[in-house]
């Protein structure tokens, strides 16, 4: 896995942005998103009580590293119709499996590009 891998779920340069282009610092900002990633997944489910709440926090998370169609989808579910809430939550899961692939792929570049510098 390796930059070339990125498939453009995430605009790296919105993180690179607020961090002045840091890599430990991206390095921890994507650390924490993907753990907490697995927390909110749990949440990821209509029949939980909260969901919104939890798709609300990954849209916030999102936007800060650059996921731009991920917290898209997360304002649209957020806003979805409780009938509606399956579908809506299903896209939120599919655009952070995105993210996250792209967010592993990136923190792999650094890793490599650590042990060249």
């Amino acid at each position: 896995m390796a930059r070339r891998d990125l498939t453009g779920a995430v605009d790296f340069s919105v993180l690179e942005g607020m961090t002045g282009g840091d890599r430990a610092i991206n390095e921890e900002v994507l650390g924490l998103f993907v753990n907490q990633a697995a927390l909110w997944s749990a949440l990821l489910d209509p029949k939980v009580e909260g969901w919104r709440d939890g798709v609300h926090t990954i849209r916030g998370a999102a936007a800060g590293i650059g996921a731009r169609d991920l917290a898209a989808t997360c304002a649209e579910a957020e806003g979805a119709d409780q009938r509606l809430a399956a579908p809506a939550v299903e896209r939120v899961r599919d655009a952070l499996e995105a993210a996250l692939a792209d967010v592993a792929a990136y923190r792999h570049e650094l890793m490599l590009s650590g042990l060249k510098g």
